[in-house]
């Protein structure tokens, strides 16, 4: 296959990657190769840039803030996600933490300089609480959401790319019944909205008993009259209400609007290799990757449809020895990113070279499927795909053990601590965990697979996102004009489909392996997250795609199922409207995120 055989692919790599005197997919690699080779030593350069031009060319695809700001000399970042920190002060920093408009003022400086931020707006007093010393009631956390998107949009209406978001709050916070109905009112466009939800609430869930509302913050006069408490740990008891009631408005938003999506953040925690020093409340706005506090990530995805070996033969092959070969350069040039990349904030430098995570996965899973004759929906699809997740852990967990042993471990490495019981790097082969013991790991995390819908497109001829399966197979997308007047129509096909087209003529019958994301039974698309999970380190950008139809209950019993898998969230949407074009249809969140693993 032509790296860019549409009309769209090209405008997309030339508006939005492609450098001044740019005008190829080869060029551009040629210089990702050629500036991330700069992080090596001055002899090694050459060979390193040859290493990284050629992996490249075999189906390896660095994120969009890379390609875009690679060598360009410009002070904008080259990654893609991270996560904002506030603490419930408008000014005051409190333990390191930003107060609110100081942590808008550190968003919008990320959000120009190109990332997305994730932000947990759990610290924020509730609406109504008290404010100390001040004759006021404080505005909660959906009011200050509101504020942190309009300085989004404001950023937005100029910028190259527009800025995204994910918004986060804990099950228990006191306005969490608000935060799970705000987009009912409209607007927030450049938030995704996700509930953090704990275990002791699934529990409540599951057994239907009420379940506490709680803040630090003193609750206003009010909250008072209506019964609040203080419990003996300091915390105020806003309210207790049936679990089963928060839990409706989040699957009820879910199953109307596509939000608020699920965090599990136990899962999340428990899941963590920096269990031992650090604490995850929130992911990057599309969900492949839950983050500390100013913790960031640089991401890649390798594109699976250049392994297949004979498509749509019977002796059809992926070939997954090639792997060996590929992983280990795609890690050192993430690796790289990390030394010569500009950072929006010096705590996020500070964070990410501490701990030095980058998130490797994969693209174009729904169509190498389709050309291996495998539908997406069956035990044979899964077995594969885990196989694919599994040789990539693997191989990734290796190469970072070798960057280890040649640059030095990640320097907030602990051995113990990375593989204490029920972390991630604890259910690793033995014989690596006992490398990690003996040479470190150069990055503590190495793994998530994201939506890479845009570079999929750019550098790989549309070929379907991530995990996800094929949108359809020949359909009618806009997007704006290079001049900036209007928009642009394209028609864009999939190429799964041209290929089986071109070698079996157009009147040949699809098979079945050919189904879209929204023929699929939505426990398909939860069933395959569920099989990749397990080997994925960070996280899983996923939406569990439904029909119109789909039924309340079946999305109910989705998100439970997802808890009962141990992943580590759900986004569910309900395509509604004309389908075959993705912007007459509800547009489709920023990323969506279904998180992993077991």
């Amino acid at each position: 296959m032509n790296d860019v055989s549409q009309p769209i692919s090209s405008d997309v790599l030339l508006d939005t990657y492609a450098q001044p005197g740019e005008t190829t997919v080869d060029e551009v690699r040629h210089r990702i190769a050629q500036a991330l080779a700069q992080a090596e030593a001055p002899a090694q350069r050459a060979l390193r840039a040859a290493q990284f031009l050629a992996v490249q060319r075999e189906g390896f695809i660095v994120a969009g803030r890379v390609a875009a700001h690679a060598g360009t000399g410009a002070k904008s970042t080259m990654i893609n996600c991270f996560v904002q920190p506030l603490c419930d002060s408008i000014t005051h920093a409190e333990g390191g933490i930003p107060g609110i408009y100081t942590a808008l003022m550190e968003t919008a400086e990320t959000l120009r300089l190109g990332g997305g931020v994730g932000i947990d707006f759990s610290p924020i007093r509730p609406r109504g609480a008290r404010i100390a010393g001040v004759d006021t009631l404080g505005l909660g956390p959906v009011g200050f959401l509101q504020l942190f998107n309009l300085s989004c949009e404001l950023l937005g209406s100029t910028a190259r790319r527009p800025g995204a978001q994910m918004g986060v709050l804990r099950c228990d916070h006191p306005d969490a019944l608000a935060f799970a109905q705000v987009k009912t009112q409209g607007g927030l466009a450049s938030f995704n909205l996700s509930v953090a939800v704990t275990d002791a609430f699934m529990q409540a869930v599951n057994d239907d008993t009420e379940f506490e509302l709680v803040h630090a913050a003193e609750p206003g006069p009010v909250q008072q009259a209506a019964g609040a408490t203080r419990r003996a740990d300091g915390l105020w008891v806003y309210q207790r209400l049936p679990a089963r009631r928060l839990w409706a408005a989040i699957v009820g938003g879910a199953h109307e609007r596509g939000e608020p999506g699920v965090l599990f953040v136990d899962r999340i925690q428990a899941d963590n290799n920096l269990g031992y020093c650090e604490r995850i409340a929130a992911t990057n706005p599309c969900g492949e990757q839950p983050l500390p506090p100013y913790g960031a990530c640089c991401l890649g995805s390798i594109n699976l449809v250049q392994l297949v070996e004979r498509p749509f033969e019977p002796s059809a092959r992926l070939a997954l020895e090639r792997l060996d070969t590929m992983v280990p350069v795609a890690v050192r040039m993430l690796d790289n990113v990390l030394q010569l990349t500009h950072w929006p904030l010096p705590q996020q430098r500070q964070q990410a070279l501490a701990k030095r995570r980058i998130g490797l996965g994969f693209t174009g899973l729904g169509d190498a499927l389709i050309m291996l004759g495998l539908p997406y929906d069956s035990e044979a699809a899964r077995q594969l795909a885990a196989g694919v997740a599994r040789t990539l852990r693997d191989r990734a967990y290796e190469a970072s053990i070798a960057l280890a042993h040649e640059r030095g471990p990640f320097p907030s490495f602990k051995a113990d601590g990375v593989l204490r019981r029920g972390s991630f790097a604890s259910r690793l082969p033995g014989a690596l965990q006992r490398d990690i013991r003996a040479h470190g790991l150069r990055n503590s995390h190495l793994l998530s697979i994201a939506p890479a819908g845009s570079v999929s497109l750019a550098f790989a001829d549309n070929v379907s996102s991530g995990i996800e399966p094929p949108y359809a197979w020949h359909y009618l997308r806009h997007r704006r004009r290079r001049d900036g007047l209007g928009l642009a129509a394209y028609d864009v096909v999939d190429p799964a489909w041209r290929l089986h087209r071109a070698l079996r003529g157009a009147s040949a019958p699809l098979g079945p392996a050919f189904a879209t994301a929204t023929q699929l039974p939505p426990a398909a698309h939860l069933s395959m997250v569920a099989a990749v999970a397990p080997y994925i380190d960070g996280a899983i950008s996923k939406t569990v795609n439904a029909n119109e139809g789909c039924a309340y209950d079946d999305f109910e019993a989705l998100f439970r199922q997802a808890w009962k898998d141990g992943l580590k969230g759900v986004t569910a949407f309900r395509s509604r409207g004309v389908l075959g074009s993705v912007l007459q249809a509800p547009a489709p969140r920023h990323g969506t995120h279904t998180g992993s693993p077991a």
